[in-house]
Order: structure tokens, then sequence, then C-alpha cells
């Protein structure tokens, strides 16, 4: 391999091109044909291509590592997302769990207004029957009664105009003696 990279070296340098002896240390082409030699001998002496090629390979598994780290955060990522998204979905499903619960709940609560309206209307009709009724019969108990004054003042209108007043001093004596005897 060294050989045929120096024979490379010699034929494309520009040596080849100058006049005169080659081989001589006047010709700079061949002075600057040795040095790059030497240079190149001296980069493979100290082992630097095999030094670059190790960190280009260093270079390389720390690429991978950075690619197969952010492979990982990907997948993780796409593991945070489906996780989201499932607990968004939960989230919904439960707020329109409430919802309709809620809905439900004011159907019902409208429902036993209804009936508790109901319920006070029939308990103020009961009421107001009874009070009715009670107006009814003090109205005709308070009619009674002034049936009953009008027809004591009309018996004793009766009375006073039959009534002598002899009959009267004897209607009286006996009312006397019957309450006094009612007393004793």
């Amino acid at each position: 391999m060294k050989k045929l990279s120096i024979l490379l070296a010699l034929l494309a340098s520009p040596a080849m091109a100058a006049s005169g002896p080659f081989f001589s240390l006047q010709n700079t082409n061949f002075v600057v044909l040795i040095a790059f030699i030497a240079f190149i001998a001296l980069l493979v002496y100290m082992k630097v291509p095999a030094k670059i090629l190790g960190m280009l390979d260093a270079r390389a598994a720390t690429i991978k590592a950075e690619l197969d780290e952010a492979r990982a955060l990907r997948e993780e990522a796409k593991s945070i997302l489906a996780t989201y998204e499932r607990r968004q979905k939960e989230v919904q499903e439960q707020a329109d769990r409430i919802v309709s619960a809620a809905k439900e709940e004011a159907l019902s609560a409208a429902a036993q207004a209804k009936e508790d309206l109901k319920a006070s209307i029939a308990r103020r009709l009961a009421s107001a029957t009874e009070q009715i009724a009670s107006a009814e019969a003090a109205a005709i108990r308070q009619v009674r009664e002034q049936a009953a004054s009008v027809a004591v003042a009309a018996a004793g209108d009766v009375l006073a105009k039959q009534m002598t007043a002899d009959a009267a001093s004897a209607s009286i004596d006996a009312a006397i003696a019957q309450v006094e005897a009612k007393l004793h």
C-alpha cells in the first residue's frame, strides 16, 4: 500500500514536467517531492490516519448513540401523546356523563317540583273548600239566628198586641215564681 501511494505520488507530481536532472537537490520539484513523501511517512509513522479513523469512528458512534436516543425520545413522546389523548378521551367521556347526569337530575327535580306544586295546589284547594264550607255554615247559622230573633221579635209584637195588662202581670208573676223555684 505504501509503495503504491508513493508511486502514484511520483506519477502525479509536477516533477515529471521539470527540465534537467530530476534526482538532484537543485531541482525544487524533487525537493518538494521528498518533503511531501517525508511528511506522509511521518503521518503514517505517528499513526495519524488511525487516529483520524478512530476519531471518525468515535464521532460516528456518538452520532449513532444520539440518533438512538432521539428515536427513544420520539417513541417516549409518542407514548406520552397517546397517554394524553387517552386521558383527554376519558375526561371528555366523564364530562359527557356529568352533563347527562345533570340533565337527568334537572328533569327529575322539575318533575318533583311539578308534583310538589300539584300537592300544594291540592292542599290550598282543600283549605279553600273548608273555608267556604265554614263560611257557608257561619252564614246559615247567622241567618238562622237572625230568623230566630226576627221570629222572637214578631212573636213579642204579636203577644204584646194580644195581651192585656192583667194577663201581662200574671205572666210576669208566673215567670218570677218559676225563677224562684229553680233558684231554691
